[in-house]
C-alpha cells in the first residue's frame, strides 16, 4: 500500500464488534477470562490492549518494520532499548544530539555500566574509527537537533553491520514520511511520538521499531516488566495523528521552505542551519536519503540580548519546548532543549546564546513570515 493509505488503514481494521471506522480507546485495567488458563488475547492492560496494539501495528508499517512497542514517552523508548544491554557494552552515539538523550546517557545509563563515545557521524572515517570490539550500538539522529547535520544512514549501516554492531536512529526530526531508516539499512528506529506522529502537542508517547522477531521479543518482554507503557487514550491520539499525517507533513514541508528561503535573507541572521538549502554542507546526502527536507530550522542571532529581543518579540509562534505540531514552535537550545549539555561540548557544537531553533507548522505561511518579521524589529 502507498504510505498515505498506510497512515490510514495499517493496524486498523474495524472494529469487529460494532464495525466503528476509529479504533475505540479500551479504557480498561483488566480483562474478563472464561476460564482458568483461557483469554481472548488479553490478560491485563500493561500487558496488552487492543487500542495500543493498533497503534504499535500502525506505526511498524509507516516505518516499514515488522514489530512495534510503544512508551509512555520517547525518553522511555530509548531507556527500554538500552535495557537489552549489559554492563561493558559500548555505544557510539552522535555528539549533537537531543539533550535529554545526552542526559540518559550521561547521567543514568554510565551508572549501570554501559560505556559511551560521542562523534561526528556525518564523519564516516570518525565513526569507523570509534567501533571497539565491545560496541553494540551505532545510536544515530539525522538530521541533528538542534544543528541540522546530515549523517549517511546507508555508509554508517554498511560500517556497523561489518563489526556486527546493531544501528538505532531516532527518526524524530522527519517522520517516516520524510525518512525511513530501515529502508537504508538500519536496525532500530525510535519515535518521540509526542512530535510529527502525534502532530497536535497533545499526547506524550515514544515508539520502537523494528524487524527482528528476537529483539522484539526482548522489548516486549521489558514492556512488560517495566510498565512504561503508552496509555490507551495517548494511543488513540497518535492514531488520530497519523490519519493526517502524509498531509500535514506535506504543509509541513511547503512551510519550512518557504520560512529558510526568508531566513536566509535577512540581515539579522548570522547563520541558517537548514539542509534544503544548496549551501548546506550536507545538501546533496539529504537530497539522496530524505523524502524533502522538513520543517525544522535553525539560525544563529549572535548573542544571547539578540535571541532573548526575538523569542520576547514572537506571538504567533509559540515559544515553548518541543516540535512537530501543526502550530509553529519555537524555542532557544542553549537554555531549554540542550540545557544538559555541558557548556564546552554546546559551545564545540555550535550551541550557542544566540541560536533559536523553529518547528515549522502549518499556519499560512505569509501570517508566520510576518510574526518573524515583527519579532526581528526587536533586534
Amino acid at each position: 500500500m502507498g504510505f498515505a493509505t498506510d497512515c490510514i488503514h495499517a493496524g486498523q481494521e474495524p472494529e469487529p464488534q460494532t464495525g466503528a471506522v476509529t479504533i475505540p480507546i479500551f479504557q480498561t485495567s483488566t480483562y474478563v477470562q472464561p476460564r482458568l488458563g483461557e483469554h481472548k488475547g488479553y490478560e491485563y492492560a500493561r500487558t496488552q490492549n487492543p487500542t495500543r496494539s493498533a497503534v504499535e501495528a500502525n506505526l511498524a508499517a509507516l516505518e516499514r518494520g515488522k514489530h512495534g512497542h510503544c512508551f509512555a514517552s520517547g525518553m522511555a523508548a530509548i531507556d527500554t532499548f538500552f535495557r537489552t544491554l549489559q554492563a561493558g557494552d559500548h555505544v557510539v552515539a552522535g555528539e549533537n544530539m537531543y539533550g535529554g538523550s545526552y542526559r540518559l546517557f550521561s547521567k543514568v545509563l554510565e551508572k549501570f555500566g554501559l560505556q559511551f563515545t560521542y562523534v561526528d557521524t556525518s564523519c564516516l572515517d570518525a565513526v569507523r574509527g570509534a567501533i571497539q570490539d565491545n560496541t553494540k550500538v551505532l545510536y544515530l539522529e539525522t538530521p541533528t537537533n538542534p544543528m541540522m547535520t546530515i549523517t549517511d544512514l546507508a555508509a554508517c549501516s554498511k560500517i556497523a553491520h561489518e563489526r556486527g554492531v546493531l544501528v538505532v536512529v531516532d527518526n524524530t526530526f522527519c517522520s517516516p514520511w520524510l525518512q525511513k531508516p530501515i529502508e537504508l539499512g538500519a536496525d532500530v528506529v525510535i519515535h518521540s511520538t509526542t512530535k510529527f506522529l502525534n502532530g497536535h502537542s497533545d499526547s506524550v508517547g515514544g515508539v520502537v521499531v523494528s524487524n527482528s522477531d528476537e529483539l522484539a521479543e526482548k522489548i516486549g518482554f521489558l514492556q512488560n516488566a517495566m510498565g512504561a507503557i503508552l496509555s490507551p487514550f495517548d494511543s488513540w491520539l497518535v492514531l488520530r495523528g497519523t490519519k493526517t499525517l502524509d498531509v500535514r507533513m506535506k504543509r509541513h514541508e511547503e512551510n519550512g521552505m518557504a520560512m529558510a528561503n526568508y531566513l536566509a535573507h535577512h540581515s539579522k541572521v548570522k547563520k541558517l542551519y537548514y539542509p534544503g538549502l544548496p549551501d548546506h554542507p550536507q545538501h546533496e546526502l539529504a537530497k539522496k536519503q530524505m523524502n524533502g527536507f522538513g520543517s525544522m530550522i535553525a539560525f544563529e542571532l549572535g548573542s544571547y540580548d539578540n535571541a532573548k529581543k526575538f523569542l520576547d518579540r514572537v506571538r504567533l509562534c509559540s515559544l515553548a519546548e518541543s516540535l512537530g505540531g501543526v502550530e509553529t514552535l519555537i524555542s532557544h537550545p542553549e537554555s531549554m532543549t540542550h540545557a544538559s549539555v555541558p557548556v564546552e561540548t554546546r559551545k564545540r557544537l555550535g550551541i550557542t546564546p544566540g541560536l533559536v531553533r523553529i518547528s515549522v507548522g502549518i499556519e499560512d505561511i505569509e501570517d508566520l513570515i510576518g510574526d518573524v518579521e515583527n519579532a526581528f524589529e526587536g533586534v
